[in-house]
Order: structure tokens, then C-alpha cells, then sequence
């Protein structure tokens, strides 16, 4: 049997972060089903938002790591480098988001794309 004859319409990639392949490798029809009804002006709207939802979340994280250092240097305790470590911990989130995060932006993008056709099977 060839695993490459399984007839999978509609299934493609939508962003080199988003996929509609699930965890395990599989594919993930009901996100498939869903990216069909849902705009594709919605769908980058909602990619856009788990991103960011994904970079306040590693802010957030990054923050916690560096706040109990001390010492000299950029994350010492020195008057100043407060505010430079906020902006420096701000950009590494949004890299890190950017560049494909720990896997949270992906379910909160499932998560939106799903909610979005069931909202628009209601309305239509």
C-alpha cells in the first residue's frame, strides 16, 4: 500500500510556521475543513494574533528569568538597565514568535480558525 496515493484535497500549508499537519504528523481535517470557510483576510488576522498572543506569553517568560539577576552588566542590578532588559526580553519574545515559538501560537491559531467557521456556519 502507498501511503503517498491517500487523496488529501485542500490540504495545504498556509504559513512555514502554521501547518495543518497536527502534533503526531497527521493531518488535521477539521483545521482543513475550517481554513475553508474562514477568509483568508480572517485567516492572516488570526495568525497575526496568535503570534502575538505567543510573543506576550515568552515576554512574560523571559521576564520571570531575568529578574532575580544581579551583578554587573546588561542583566545586573545597576540604575537603568531595568528598562533595557524589558526592551531586550520584548524583542527576544517576538524573534522567538517569529521564528516559530514553542507551539502556542499554533493551537491558539487552530483554536481561532475553528471558532471563526463554526461562528460563520451560525451566521450564514
Amino acid at each position: 500500500m502507498q501511503t503517498s496515493a491517500i487523496n488529501t484535497p485542500h490540504l495545504t500549508t498556509y504559513s512555514p510556521t502554521f501547518s495543518v499537519e497536527s502534533r503526531n504528523g497527521r493531518p488535521d481535517f477539521e483545521l482543513a475543513a475550517a481554513l475553508q470557510k474562514v477568509a483568508p483576510q480572517q485567516q492572516a488576522k488570526a495568525q497575526k494574533t496568535a503570534t502575538d498572543f505567543e510573543a506576550m506569553f515568552l515576554n512574560s517568560m523571559f521576564s520571570q528569568m531575568t529578574s532575580g539577576l544581579k551583578g554587573d552588566g546588561p542583566f545586573g542590578s545597576t540604575p537603568g538597565t531595568g528598562v533595557w532588559r524589558s526592551m531586550l526580553t520584548e524583542q527576544y519574545s517576538k524573534n522567538f514568535a517569529n521564528a516559530g515559538g514553542v507551539g502556542v501560537a499554533r493551537d491558539v491559531y487552530r483554536t481561532l480558525i475553528i471558532q471563526q467557521a463554526k461562528t460563520t456556519l451560525r451566521t450564514a
